[in-house]
């Protein structure tokens, strides 16, 4: 989502393909073995990491100055959501595939180590880094998004009012909306 979103707003055009990744095109395979999406594939560049999508998108064309930002800072966040908060996520959402785990646990650690400080960085500011939207807000965005549909009533119970209100910003966006049509599987 991150990528597609990036994309749009860099006003790049792609081929989309979407992939049923229980049946993945030997052209997908051949192009990033590792077998994940999503892919872009540029004349000889392949990139097979949304984050490096985005990178590169932004590279290309940046009309707001998303890029324009304290590169340390907006590390920090990208490692803490891509890392340690996507574990939680993924054991936060599939509870059946960590049966040992303590889904209360889970869920305040998730809590603690990215809604709460997002939520304050928030409060006096409409955006992570500031009053301005950059990549970093559309990159984290899709993690939050899915953390909030797992148990859409303990969310919405959480006093995070900046978060939800980011949160609802960019689900209601016209650049989240155009990305989100749904495409037929494709097939080599």
């Amino acid at each position: 989502m991150r990528a597609r979103m990036a994309l749009k707003y860099a006003g790049i055009e792609v081929e989309h393909r979407e992939i049923e990744l229980r049946n993945k095109p030997p052209s997908m395979l051949m192009a990033s073995p590792k077998g994940t999406v999503p892919v872009l594939i540029v004349g000889d560049l392949v990139l097979d990491q949304s984050i490096e999508i985005m990178r590169w998108a932004l590279r290309q064309s940046d009309p707001n100055n998303w890029g324009e930002v304290d590169d340390v800072t907006a590390q920090t966040w990208i490692e803490r959501n891509d890392g340690p908060f996507k574990v939680l996520l993924d054991q936060y959402k599939y509870p059946n595939r960590h049966p040992k785990l303590n889904q209360d646990d889970v869920f305040d650690a998730a809590i603690a180590l990215m809604l709460k400080p997002l939520d304050e960085a928030m409060k006096s500011n409409h955006y992570v880094l500031g009053n301005k939207q950059h990549w970093i807000d559309v990159a984290i965005f899709p993690f939050i998004r899915q953390f909030s549909m797992v148990n859409p009533l303990q969310f919405e119970q959480l006093p995070l009012p900046a978060l939800k209100k980011w949160l609802d910003k960019h689900v209601q966006s016209e650049l989240f909306n155009a990305v989100m049509a749904k495409h037929p599987a494709w097939i080599d």
